[in-house]
């Protein structure tokens, strides 16, 4: 198989920069590739700065802007992000062109990569997105409860999950990836005694066990998310990350998968479109302020972009 950008397939470590950027004229799309094909040499060389800090990247390209640099190639499944609305819970479409997804042990070797990156871009593009994520505590989000636990933890089965395959043999080794970042509503989660919080996310708080079923209400977040076809449960691997200031806390989700169809049903069972008239009672205490997709490609496709 082709061999997949370097951030998607190991577990992340703790420090993570997500950029993403609108290109303002598609009259420079191809200069603006050729550039987003560098990134792996340019990781490399902000990488030897400190090889233990273990630098990876990946840059992913929106539909409507691969359609511009590759109008005869087009991976099956690329489109834009769907936005939905139901009864006050809102998953807007943001979108994006291109997006930098950068990850190491050093925030500052994360900012050299991206302020590279940003410097030979120049005037070409506009900022929509520029977040650093953290790990915070072991591992958990904002809310106090542990990120991931159903994530695949072996690099085969990440592999499995996250890369296309011979289903669409032209783009084997590439992503599909999504973005969403979410705020949340700290102050009304807090005020919640700890054994509902636990009832609304299906995990006990201290060291996410899974909650019995007959505990775990069928609104529960991952009473949503867990969806399992022919037996088997329909896998992403999930690379996000706690996102906060002061002011502001929330989180960056990103998902890494060979297909969109599975993310975009886990977030209609979330939002409560799915038709079955239940949502996932976590949307009630974050909102999400931004959702686009993009298309990782192989090394070897992203080559050719040059």
């Amino acid at each position: 198989m082709a061999q997949p950008q370097s951030v998607i397939i190991p577990q992340p470590n703790p420090a993570a920069l997500f950029v993403v950027l609108k290109v303002k004229n598609f009259a420079d799309a191809q200069a603006l590739a050729r550039i987003a094909s560098r990134m792996p040499a340019l990781t490399a060389e902000v990488a030897a700065i400190d090889p233990g800090a273990q630098l990876v990247s990946a840059v992913g390209f929106g539909a409507e802007f691969w359609s511009v640099i590759s109008p005869a190639a087009k991976p099956q499944g690329l489109r834009p992000f769907k936005a939905i609305a139901a009864a006050g819970r809102i998953a807007p479409a943001t979108g994006g062109d291109l997006l930098f997804h950068i990850v190491s042990k050093r925030h500052d070797l994360n900012l050299e990569l991206g302020m590279r990156l940003r410097r030979q871009l120049g005037a070409m593009v506009e900022v929509m997105e520029d977040v650093r994520g953290f790990a915070y505590l072991d591992s958990r989000d904002l809310t106090g409860f542990i990120d991931g636990t159903e994530n695949p933890k072996t690099d085969r089965e990440r592999a499995a999950a996250a890369l296309i395959g011979a289903e669409d043999p032209d783009f084997a080794g590439g992503s599909f990836i999504v973005t969403q970042r979410y705020i949340h509503n700290l102050e009304k989660w807090r005020a919640l005694p700890e054994e509902e919080q636990e009832k609304i996310i299906g995990r006990r708080k201290a060291d996410s066990e899974e909650l019995a079923d007959d505990l775990k209400p069928p609104t529960a977040h991952i009473a949503r998310v867990v969806i399992e076809e022919n037996g088997e449960e329909l896998q992403i691997v999930r690379h996000s990350f706690p996102c906060a200031t002061v002011s502001e806390q929330g989180l960056f989700f990103i998902a890494y998968c060979k297909t969109p169809d599975i993310p975009e049903r886990m977030l209609t069972r979330m939002m409560g479109v799915a038709g079955d008239g239940l949502h996932d009672r976590l949307m009630e205490f974050t909102q999400a302020v931004s959702g686009a997709n993009f298309f990782a490609p192989s090394l070897e496709t992203l080559k050719r972009l040059a």
